[in-house]
C-alpha cells in the first residue's frame, strides 16, 4: 500500500486539490503497479508564514512584495 505526502502552502481550490491527488494516484499505479484502491494521499497544507526559504518566510515575502508596489 503506497502512502504519499504531499506538503504545500494552503490556498489552492479545491478542484485543483482533488487533480493532484488523481494524478499522484495514477503515477502510482502506472509506475509501481500498484492497485488503485490501494494508494492513500496526504495532502498538508500550512500557512505561508509556515514555510521559510533563505531564513525568511513566505508570508514576510509577500508582505515585502506588496509594500514595493506601494
Amino acid at each position: 500500500m503506497p502512502i504519499i505526502e504531499v506538503n504545500m502552502l494552503e490556498g489552492r481550490p479545491p478542484d485543483a486539490k482533488e487533480r493532484l491527488i488523481q494524478a499522484l494516484t495514477d503515477a502510482a499505479v502506472t509506475s509501481i503497479g500498484a492497485p488503485r484502491d490501494s494508494v492513500r494521499i496526504i495532502l498538508r497544507e500550512m500557512p505561508s508564514g509556515h514555510f521559510a526559504v533563505g531564513g525568511q518566510s513566505f508570508a514576510a515575502k509577500a508582505a515585502a512584495k506588496a509594500a514595493k508596489k506601494e
